[in-house]
Parts: C-alpha cells; structure tokens; sequence
C-alpha cells in the first residue's frame, strides 16, 4: 500500500491492459452475481488471469467491486444533472428520458450492479446516496415542481416523476434478458421503448 502523501505509480501499458480486463470481467461477475455471489475464481477465470495476478492490482474481491461503483456512480447523475431549469419544461423531461434510454443501451451492466447493490442492502452506495443523489434529486424536483405549480406541466408529484422516469427506463437493462423473449432485439426494444416512454410521459406532463 502506497503511502497516501505519495502518488501512485503510473501503471505501464500492460499493466493498464490487465487492470482493464479485470475491470471489464469484474463488472461481468458482479452484474451476474453480485457482491456475496461473486468470487475471485470467477473473475479470474473470465479475465483470463489468474488470482494472484488479480492480487496483485487489487485488495481482494471488495476492493475490485468498489472500484467499479466508484467509476459507475461518477458518471450516472449526469443526465439528471443536464436537465436545464431555463428549457421547455416538457421538452427538458423528453430529453432526460432520452438520456436515461442512452445509459441503459450503454451501460446495462452498470444499472445491474448497482440495482444489486440496492437489492442486497446498498451499503456500499448508500453514503453517496445521501450526500450526492438525493440533494441533486431534491434539486431536480424542485424545478419540475415549480413547473407544475406554475401551470406548465400537468399536476404531478415530481419526486415520483424522477422514480418513475428511472424504475422505466433502467427496467430495460436490468431486465433485458426477460424483454429479449417477450419484445424481441434488444437494439429495437430500446428503440420502442424510448419512443413509447416520451409519448407516455409527454400525455401525462401535458397541461390540458
């Protein structure tokens, strides 16, 4: 362990390229099996490396798994974050569902893990539930509140909104395997399905 004053080493290229595969077969297993399910033997079989290799990168399976939640929730408030207060408030709406449709095509394994994580406790989340997802998921409501209120969108409680919005587009990553029997090809499931939520959502904001 390196002492936290100095910096870490750069990794060379092919230590880069073994981290990666890691990294890649890791996200496979936990997205599987999640954090009690997964082992070491099964990530290392699917990097093709072996576990002290893996060892050798990482602190054990925990550590590998943090990592890759680390990384995920980085990036996954950023379609929530782009919704624009000065927008169309039903257009704004539109386009975040459009973004939230781009993660699940994108990064299916990603919404796995963590609807695991959530599944089996969340502990390992819940932190940055409280301190990043929930201030800006209050923030984000309060302006499509305030566009309800004001007569522009229909009536709505817009913290079930945002639930909404996310339990139906992550539905199709986290249950892809069941929509490829029942609606066909994931690539036009996704197109359906992102056609079929704006017309949805867009009704339903309408103020008529």
């Amino acid at each position: 362990m390196a002492d936290e004053n100095t910096e870490p080493k750069k990794l060379s290229r092919i230590q880069q390229r073994n981290r990666e595969l890691i990294m890649n077969a890791a996200l496979d297993v936990f997205s599987q099996h999640g954090f009690r399910g997964a082992t070491l033997d099964q990530i290392a079989d699917a990097s093709g490396l072996s576990k002290p290799n893996i060892l050798y990168y990482f602190n054990g399976k925990e550590d590998i798994y943090v990592t890759l939640l680390n990384q995920m929730l980085a990036s996954w408030l950023d379609p929530l974050t782009a919704l624009d207060e000065t927008g169309d408030p039903i257009g704004e709406i539109l386009a975040y569902i459009d973004r939230k449709m781009e993660m699940t095509r994108l990064f299916p394994r990603e919404s796995r893990l963590f609807a695991t994580e959530i599944i089996q406790g969340g502990s390992r989340v819940m932190d940055h539930i409280a301190t990043d997802i929930k201030p800006l998921f209050d923030e984000k409501a309060a302006v499509i509140q305030g566009w309800s209120d004001s007569g522009r969108l229909a009536p709505i409680d817009a913290h079930q909104l945002l639930t909404s919005i996310w339990s139906t587009t992550q539905h199709y990553a986290d249950f892809d395997a069941q929509l490829a029997v029942l609606l066909g090809p994931r690539e036009q499931v996704l197109e359906n399905g992102k056609a079929y939520l704006n017309t949805l959502f867009e009704k339903a904001l309408r103020p008529d």
